[in-house]
Parts: C-alpha cells; structure tokens; sequence
C-alpha cells in the first residue's frame, strides 16, 4: 500500500500529517510512504529526514497517480496543476480536517473521483477514539498559545512581582469557554502567575477549573442541566440565558487585565460573548485572544488575521493558531492519524479492511462508493 502526504497550501497552515516517527510505524503495518517534497519544510522536518524514515519523495503531485491514502490536515487544495485527489487510485482514502461543510462541492468531487473520504473533526468522543482526537490534541496547543500571544501584547508583566520600588500587581486572567482550549489556557496563565477565572455553560466544568486553581464563574439555571451535548459539547443557550451570561461577562471583564476566548459550538458560528459596547468599557492596555475568529469570533470586534486596537484594548485573532506551534501540532497530528489509520489495515493481508459498522467509520465517513453519505451532508444514513 501507498500513502501519500502532500505539501499544504492554505493560507496560515504550517502543518504536516506525517512526520519520520509516524513513516517509520506506517512502514510497520506495510504502507510506503510517499511525501510530497517540502511537505515539512514549515514544520521544521527535512525532506531527508523522512528519507532516513524510509519515505519515498516526489518533487511533484503529478507522479503519483496511484496511492491507496491521502493523507492531510486540511482539507486538500490544488497544487502545481494536480487535484491531490487525483493521486488515489479509484476506491482510495482522503484522512484528514476536511470541514466538509464549508465547502459541499468539495465533498461532491471526493464522491465523483470515486474516494472515500474521513473527516476526523466528527469523531465521536468515545474512550476508543480519544487516540484519534485531532480536535482536542490541537485545541490543547492553541490554548496554551493563547495565553503567550496575550503576553506578548500585554504592557504589563502577569505574575505579581515584589521589589524594593513597589509591588506590581498580578494580571487578572478571564477565560470564556472550558473545555479543551480554555482548561490548557488556564493551566498556563497560572503557571505565568496570573489571578484566573473562567466561565461556561456546562456545570460539569466548575469542577475542572477549580482543579487548577482558577475561579469559577457562571449564570445559575435549570437551563445549564442540559448545557451539555452528549458528545461533551456545549449547547447553544436560550436568548434569556445568554443574555444574563453577557451581563456576567461584562461585569467580569471591566475587572479583568486579559481574556481568552474558546468557545466554540460544532457545525454553527461562535457565540458572541463579547460585545463591542463591552469592548470600549475595559481598560487601556487589555487584551483579547479569540480563537474562535475564523468561526466567525467571540468577540465582535475580532477581526481574523490582525491584532485590532479599540480604544487601547488590544484584541488578537490570529489564523490557526496550532499552526503557530507547527512543530508539536504537526507531531501530536500526525499521531492521531496513524491511531486512526492503523485499525483500517489488515495485519494480514496489510490492505484497506473497512469496518462499516464500526462507529468511528460511520460518524467521520463523508463519500463512499461514489455517494455523499454523512448524514450532515447528504440526509441519508451511512
């Protein structure tokens, strides 16, 4: 079996979806794999490197027409004239972040090519998968990296500091959103010395903030019982609610030095959490780190790409901020596609052998056999 790991070309994407150790171990379960060259340029891993792994690499697209797997982060855009799509052989796998909902027709050409098609952001959270759990091995990086890129902007310093010409103040930290992201941004904003205190919708969360020495603060409700997907996801909350978390999260903000935004809700734009007229009524030298921008943002007056300045508050929306730590995302990635791969081969036959039934397949297959068949896409039943 082939499997080919290509260069990728989004804008703000440095990462990689194979690394040596990874190529080592497909060599293991009988997959030669094949790296486009400069696939890890950006990650800091050599074309050499991989060779020493065993990788086969190719200077253009255009010589592979014959893989089994496509392996990629992101969702796989042309390069150098050739679809990556058009190097699997008919009946061959695309694994990878395809976010098949922000581009149907792109799911249509896996079905017309004859690919089958995985998009690891609809995993199941289920123990088996948790190997396999690209969401939360990036979403842990991003947020410690929040809380870097907050202080490389924050005029102040973040732990309390004593000295023999006064004593400065701990930054007071607010983080909106608890799960993965925002527990890790937790974790290091305490570590830098900061005073913390976070929010979210389900109760399930007070215990693991207060678990890491943070404050935990939320609007009380029988509305908050349901709060929670069944997938561990947060739910989007009534008008009323969300109106009292606002004024919750105003008040909270007019006290706080930094907050880091996490809250996202799969398949639907962010909540706004953070108001423009709640903006203008925090103080000079605040920051905001929203990294849920390029979901349409938690703040309003986020704007993806760029580090806005409202009024002295200083709100960041930095694009793909794993990428930012392309290194360890790449590393941590690659992982969860080799755990996902692995079970899809047959120790004996060293083939594809697609369990159709198995839950993991049924709740990230988008294409097969020529179809759309993820219900989110098609309506159909896999």
């Amino acid at each position: 079996m082939k499997a080919l790991v290509i260069k990728e070309r989004q804008a703000h994407e440095k990462r990689v979806a194979a690394t040596p150790e990874t190529t080592k171990k497909f060599a293991a379960l009988g997959i030669q794999v094949v790296v486009e060259s400069g696939a890890g340029a950006n990650a800091t891993i050599s074309d050499d490197a991989y060779r020493k792994a065993g990788a086969e690499i190719v200077d253009s697209l255009a010589q592979v027409t014959d893989a089994d797997l496509l392996l990629a982060v992101q969702r796989p855009s042309r390069g150098d004239g050739a679809d990556p799509v058009q190097c699997l052989k008919n009946g061959g796998s695309l694994v990878g972040m395809l976010a098949p909902t922000a581009d149907p027709d792109r799911v249509k050409t896996y079905a017309d090519n004859g690919v089958t098609a995985f998009s690891l952001e609809f995993l199941p959270r289920i123990t088996r998968a948790q190997s396999m759990d690209v969401l939360s091995s990036q979403s842990n990086l991003a947020g410690y990296k929040a809380v870097l890129d907050a202080a490389s902007v924050y005029d102040r310093v973040m732990p309390m500091m004593m000295t023999a010409a006064g004593t400065v103040a701990p930054a007071k930290v607010f983080v909106l959103g608890a799960g993965v992201a925002g527990l890790q941004a937790i974790a290091t904003a305490r570590r830098l010395g900061a005073i913390v205190s976070a929010t979210d919708v389900r109760p399930v969360a007070k215990e693991q903030v207060e678990s890491l020495g943070a404050k935990f603060v939320m609007v009380e409700s029988t509305e908050v019982e349901n709060a929670e997907t069944e997938g561990g996801y947060a739910r989007e909350m009534s008008a009323e609610y969300q109106e009292k978390q606002q004024e919750l999260v105003r008040a909270t903000l007019e006290k706080s030095d930094i907050a880091i935004c996490t809250a996202l809700i799969p398949g639907r734009p962010a909540p706004t959490l953070i108001k423009a007229e709640t903006v203008r009524r925090m103080r000079p030298g605040a920051v905001i780190v929203d990294l849920a921008v390029e979901q349409g943002g938690n703040c309003e007056l986020s704007v993806l790409g760029e580090v806005a300045d409202v009024g002295g508050v200083k709100i960041v929306g930095h694009a793909n901020v794993p990428s930012r730590l392309a290194a360890d995302a790449s590393a941590l990635y690659a992982k969860n596609i080799l755990s996902f791969v692995t079970p899809l081969i047959d120790p004996e036959s060293k083939v594809l052998k697609i369990d159709w039934e198995d839950e993991i397949i049924t709740a990230t297959a988008l294409t097969r056999d020529g179809r759309i068949v993820h219900p989110s896409l098609s309506g159909e039943s896999a």
